[in-house]
């Protein structure tokens, strides 16, 4: 199916299932995307509420280079030593012209990947980021945001933010779908208008 953009989803044990649904949903149903799910060794994994989400590949880069997108999920296990170095896979497709995002401590990948060297980039604070990687390049381009903050193909969102996380990202994968972006954003945000 030419022209159909896959997007390859990093799940890790105790994956934040908030943070992924309104991406993987509105790519694959409104952008005709195909969502991949990923993980270390290409098995399940439990998401923080116990679900088991099931790989359909590994997270080398060998095993995606089709891949043109890439969604890091938040879970709590990318601040421990033993979180998995998906830097290869990141910088790869990255180098492909492909988009890379992190929502949460997703965005400790990011970091790690020496992806935000070079771009406006935002987390769960700037002292939260700074506490798991203090010497992280990129520091000074970090912006204290609410909300999801895209520097051409690099996105990153604090985990409150999965609405503006999915039009960010889907922004910078399908920037001619301008009217689709519009109604995606009207959208989520009538949710927080009221009340």
């Amino acid at each position: 199916m030419p022209g159909i953009k896959t997007i390859g989803f990093v799940f890790i044990p105790g994956v934040a299932d908030w943070e992924y649904g309104l991406l993987s949903a509105s790519a694959v149903e409104w952008f005709g995307a195909r969502a991949v799910p990923l993980t270390p060794d290409g098995g399940t994994v439990r998401s923080a509420s116990g679900f088991r989400i099931a790989a359909e590949r590994p997270l080398d880069a060998a095993a995606n280079g089709d891949l043109d997108a890439v969604a890091v999920i938040g879970s709590d296990n990318w601040v421990g030593e033993d979180a998995p170095d998906i830097g290869e896979l990141l910088t790869s497709v990255n180098g492909r012209g492909g988009v890379i995002g992190g929502i949460c401590a997703g965005t400790l990948a990011l970091a790690r990947a020496g992806l935000f060297a070079s771009a406006a980039h935002t987390s769960n604070g700037r002292d939260w980021i700074l506490r798991h990687l203090p010497d992280y390049a990129g520091q000074d381009n970090y912006r204290d945001a609410p909300h999801a903050v895209a520097d051409n193909r690099i996105v990153s969102a604090p985990g409150s933010a999965p609405g503006t996380f999915a039009v960010a990202f889907l922004g910078a994968l399908f920037p001619e779908r301008t009217e689709a972006l519009a109604e995606m954003r009207t959208m989520f945000a009538r949710e927080y208008a009221a009340g």
